[in-house]
């Protein structure tokens, strides 16, 4: 067994990687900053992506790892992009590396991130949308350039059969990572919609809050954090006020496609905390 920073003479090596423009330049600079605010030297911060526009001169960047496929899957959930890190290099890096999430906050110290487990350990953060599944979430995952190569190669020889059976690819690097996989502690890693806001009705009297001992909170599934932070739910496009929302549960045209059950759990109050750590 090895020490995780033995194999990178005690340098942390944080990663992420981005395309096309859902996200871009805003995300990965905040992100690359609150990384610098959250770790204690020395560090990387290298992103994998296809466009340097508008980074910050500090951050590391590498082209796309190439994957060998020409189509990714479709109809899925899963973020399927991620296997080009799972290739045999990756870039000039080498040995243990933390791959973050760009719509991710980091609350607290990063440094536990890599203490956790050894060196040759698949390490990530739990799934707690499914807690009857021991599941993992590959928005905070660490693992050893190369390690992945056998699931990357199955996912090459089929990608869309892998998709349609998996769904997800947490899913399936869970089932499928060579040795196992390990978590990180379930505190750490936070799920805001779980963990952070309140359940009906105290959502409308109090704020999301933020637990004293996590250390990243996740937005999931299109949840940005810059909507949280505003007080608007999900994919709805405006703030309001608590009476305005409790008042729209009687007008369907304000609830397309949602339950009253569901529109009334659907609110949440502006969420200050957000801002004060997922800046630049």
């Amino acid at each position: 067994m090895t020490d995780v920073l033995a194999e990178t003479n005690g340098v942390k090596q944080v990663i992420c990687i981005s395309w096309g423009t859902k996200y871009g330049a805003p995300f990965i600079n905040r992100l690359y900053a609150s990384v610098k605010r959250n770790i204690t030297p020395p560090f990387t911060f290298t992103c994998f992506t296809d466009s340097r526009e508008g980074l910050n001169p500090e951050i590391l960047c590498e082209d796309l790892p190439p994957l060998g496929i020409e189509n990714m899957p479709t109809g899925t959930m899963g973020i399927w992009q991620k296997s080009r890190l799972w290739g045999e290099t990756l870039g000039s890096l080498r040995g243990p590396v933390l791959f973050l999430d760009l719509d991710l906050v980091i609350t607290g110290s990063l440094d536990d991130f890599f203490t956790i487990g050894n060196a040759d350990d698949i390490v990530l953060a739990r799934n707690q949308t499914t807690p009857f599944e021991r599941l993992g979430q590959t928005s905070v995952f660490r693992f050893p350039v190369g390690k992945l190569v056998p699931i990357q190669e199955k996912f090459r020889a089929n990608p869309q059969a892998i998709a349609d059976q998996y769904n997800f690819e947490q899913r399936y690097v869970t089932r499928n990572a060579p040795g196992g996989i390990k978590f990180f502690p379930r505190r750490h890693v936070l799920h805001f919609k779980q963990d952070c806001r309140w359940p009906f009705p105290l959502n409308y009297f109090l704020a999301p809050s933020l637990p004293s001992n996590a250390r990243i909170v996740l937005f999931p599934r299109g949840f940005h954090p810059e909507k949280a932070a505003q007080g608007i739910f999900s994919f709805n496009t405006e703030a309001l006020s608590p009476l305005s929302h409790l008042m729209a549960v009687f007008d369907k045209k304000k609830r397309p496609r949602k339950s009253a059950w569901k529109h009334l759990r659907h609110f949440i109050l502006p969420t200050p905390w957000i801002n004060d750590h997922w800046r630049e």
